[in-house]
């Protein structure tokens, strides 16, 4: 059911603490809970699992458990399913959970570029009060030295910014 092109490497484990040491040497897209386990029932590492970066979580319960587990569940980003559940399902599942995951990493990938503009704004702005305090030079003049050195040389202003700061601090 798990499709070598889509999903490779596959580890197996019977345990929570095996669940843990795998996870602990190598991260996983995907991570699918059938619960029970030997060592537990499981939900709290796949909530804990979900917290991974750009990891998404099923988790297989009984038909009889699967409301309490699913209210759970689904506030922690954790897809819950009843079992016992048939091939479609599952292979339906599985296509959520890649769908999911492609989602998550698009924002993931949107917040690293925020912060990444923030970090620009920060090192600029430190920048301009350095050129301020330094170089008495109004506010619009230290921005207009940061941004025309940006644009003379070809480089982004952080670069500029950071020169600024490593001459003068």
């Amino acid at each position: 059911m798990l499709p070598e092109s889509l999903f490779y490497p596959v580890a197996f484990v019977t345990d929570i603490s095996a669940a843990k040491r795998a996870k602990a040497q190598r991260h996983f897209d995907f991570i699918i809970v059938n619960s029970p386990l030997k060592d537990g029932f499981g939900t709290d590492f796949a909530v804990d699992s979900s917290e991974s970066k750009n990891t998404v979580v099923l988790q297989l319960v009984k038909t009889d458990l699967y409301d309490e587990i699913n209210e759970r569940n689904s506030s922690c980003g954790v897809f819950t399913l009843p079992k016992p559940i048939s091939r479609q399902s599952m292979i339906n599942a599985l296509h959520w959970m890649i769908t999911t995951k492609a989602k998550v990493a698009r924002i993931e990938s949107k917040a690293v570029s925020i912060e990444d503009k923030m970090q620009e704004i920060r090192l600029v702005n430190k920048a301009k009060w350095l050129l301020i305090d330094k170089k008495k030079m109004a506010e619009p003049d230290a921005h207009r030295f940061i941004e025309k050195g940006a644009m003379d040389r070809c480089v982004p202003k952080r670069v500029i910014a950071e020169e600024i700061i490593k001459k003068y601090s």
